[in-house]
């Protein structure tokens, strides 16, 4: 929470003191990143609301309501993060984009958050259950109206999108530079700017559930859609290196989450935080 609290105060004090100065900042005019493109590469911590899951298939469907989920963050170490071949296993963000016009960009992305269902956690069902006698999961047949079922031990269901939840999107964003307000006159080797945009794009995970006992399908698939918008600051040097610091959320709908080796499926949708902390460059073709 520490890195999340941090970013948005950091952020909507430099929001306050620009309006105490005077209201839009002064946007130099020599200064433009017009017909450049830009590349960054960051790492993320996530947040999502509780959120209801309809699993179904050939013997059952049933929704489990209120469900808990956390991310899954990775301890800041060497090993994984600046290993080239695990660059991956933590919550990551990477972003291309081209400023096609004065202060405007447009980006494709990949969001690659982690998302865990809190299995200490008991949740209402309702719905049918009628697997085959001779079945792993069978002992949890029957008909459910709003009764709790303990996910504790894991055996009733595992649900996670950990590889990951990765939401592919595009997005237009603005951004204004407002090195001025602090004093800075050569924007030349630092430029300050207050970015903010708005995306939307597909979800593609690889989700390792098991339910019911049954084997897990754990294939990249593309299981929904989402949107998002998001603000930040972006600290330019040398008009070529940068560091940039945003919070961003949306809405997530996964209409089609593959759960099991026999097509069964599952849905759910919710809201989602991310804090994001990224590095990246500006260059020209």
């Amino acid at each position: 929470m520490r890195l999340k609290s941090l970013s948005l105060n950091f952020i909507f004090v430099l929001i306050g003191f620009a309006s105490a100065r005077g209201g839009q900042p002064v946007l130099p005019k020599s200064k433009t990143f017009k017909d450049q493109f830009y590349i960054y590469w960051g790492y993320n911590r996530g947040w999502y609301t509780d959120s209801d899951i309809r699993f179904h298939g050939h013997d059952y469907d049933f929704t489990l309501t209120s469900v808990v989920a956390k991310d899954k963050q990775t301890p800041v170490a060497a090993d994984p993060y600046l290993v080239p071949d695990k660059l991956t296993i933590p919550q990551t963000n990477f972003r291309v984009g081209y400023y096609f016009k004065d202060h405007w960009s447009i980006s494709i992305g990949d969001d690659h958050m982690k998302y865990v269902m809190t299995q200490n956690q008991t949740a209402m069902i309702n719905g049918t259950i009628n697997l085959p006698l001779t079945e792993v999961g069978s002992q949890f047949n029957g008909t459910y109206n709003n009764q709790p079922v303990n996910l504790t031990d894991g055996k009733f269901l595992k649900f996670e999108h950990t590889n990951g939840l990765n939401y592919v999107y595009t997005e237009a964003a603005h951004y204004a530079d407002i090195s001025s307000l602090f004093g800075v006159r050569d924007t030349d080797i630092f430029q300050l700017n207050f970015t903010q945009g708005v995306g939307v794009g597909l979800l593609v995970p690889r989700t390792d559930a098991t339910v019911l006992g049954k084997q897990r399908h754990d294939e990249f698939h593309i299981s929904g859609y989402g949107f998002s918008a998001d603000a930040g600051l972006n600290f330019t040097f040398f008009k070529h290196f940068y560091m940039q610091s945003e919070v961003k959320g949306g809405y997530i709908n996964m209409t089609d989450v593959r759960t099991t080796y026999t097509n069964d499926h599952a849905q759910h949708h919710f809201w989602y935080g991310e804090t994001i902390i990224s590095f990246g460059g500006i260059f020209r073709l």
